[in-house]
């Protein structure tokens, strides 16, 4: 009987954060791994439309942010926390994410990815244009003063951002384990021939534009919380949509545990450049990783590795 370890890691990881926070002193830590953790969301969520069906988002900031200004308007309208805005951001960036699919999905290839990103352009602009989140001047959002179970906010923020980074993974997990999943590869593999073969290919990628969308509102959602204040440029900038695409595309997108290797490295490595050389550096870093890891490596790290093994298995 083959053992199952995911579930008793993805515990293990949940509790052992929790017990970081009690045991470290150093809340520069905390602020590093949460921005890390939000990207392993945001990459996973990118992976299952991206690397699973093949279809590249260019708007990830858009869902991204639609998850954080969610945030500030259910906070501001009726003061709920955290814990209960995100099933709605959710919800939100789910739905965005069904229309968007509903109505794109029939475009292919670069006609998609632009499609995507002119989605984030209007949605930045009615954000930029609504008063009530603050308009082009940007909202503050202010944090509880207490946090239950946590000695301050930031702790609390990164496990609950931990926490989030593990269920995503699962469902990923789940996903390309799935018969979804393998309906996502014949897509990905061959759209014309899927089809041809009987595979539902536009309710299947209703599916991955929902949920991938989903899932990118929810890494969006403890934003404002962990910044504070939240203005149209920050909540759409175009490090999200970027890194979205590269720490897949350099872990390897046809498995989910590549957005895992890529979001944890290359985060990593920013939050390195960040305290020892210059934040400004951090997008120069990731663009010249993706254009390394395009030319030389396009499987990612996953596939350099499995090539590798290959070898290592031929030689008699």
């Amino acid at each position: 009987m083959r053992i199952d370890w995911f579930a008793p890691l993805a515990v293990l990881l949940v509790l052992g954060g929790a017990l970081a926070t009690r045991h470290v002193d150093s809340n520069f830590l905390f602020y590093a791994g949460y921005v890390v953790l939000q990207f392993v969301v945001l990459a996973t969520a990118w992976n299952i439309l991206g690397g699973f069906t093949g279809y590249v988002n260019f708007g990830s900031a858009a869902f991204f942010a639609v998850g954080a200004y969610t945030t500030i308007a259910l906070n501001k309208w009726l003061g709920l926390p955290l814990l209960a805005i995100l099933p709605v951001a959710a919800l939100v960036a789910g739905l965005i994410g069904l229309a968007a699919g509903y109505l794109t999905l029939r475009l292919r290839g670069v006609f998609f990815s632009i499609a995507t990103l002119a989605l984030a352009v209007v949605l930045e602009t009615m954000v930029a244009n609504w008063d009530y989140v603050g308009g082009a001047s940007g909202s503050y959002v202010i944090p509880p003063a207490e946090v239950p179970f946590f000695d301050n906010y930031i702790e609390g923020l990164f496990s609950l951002m931990l926490a989030l980074a593990v269920a995503a993974v699962a469902i990923a997990r789940y996903i390309a384990r799935s018969k979804i999943g393998r309906g996502f590869a014949a897509i990905r593999d061959d759209e014309v021939a899927a089809e041809c073969m009987g595979v539902p290919t536009l309710r299947l990628k209703l599916i991955a534009t929902t949920l991938s969308g989903a899932l990118m509102g929810i890494a969006g959602a403890p934003y404002p919380f962990y910044v504070t204040y939240v203005e149209p440029t920050s909540a759409f900038n175009l490090t999200y949509a970027v890194n979205a695409i590269a720490m897949p595309m350099v872990g390897g997108t046809t498995t989910w545990f590549g957005p895992v290797i890529g979001a944890v490295l290359l985060g990593s490595l920013q939050q390195w450049a960040t305290v020892t050389i210059s934040s400004e550096l951090n997008l120069l870093i990731v663009g010249v990783t993706l254009v390394g890891f395009v030319v030389l490596a396009p499987q990612g790290l996953v596939g350099l590795a499995r090539q590798a093994l290959a070898r290592v298995r031929r030689r008699p």
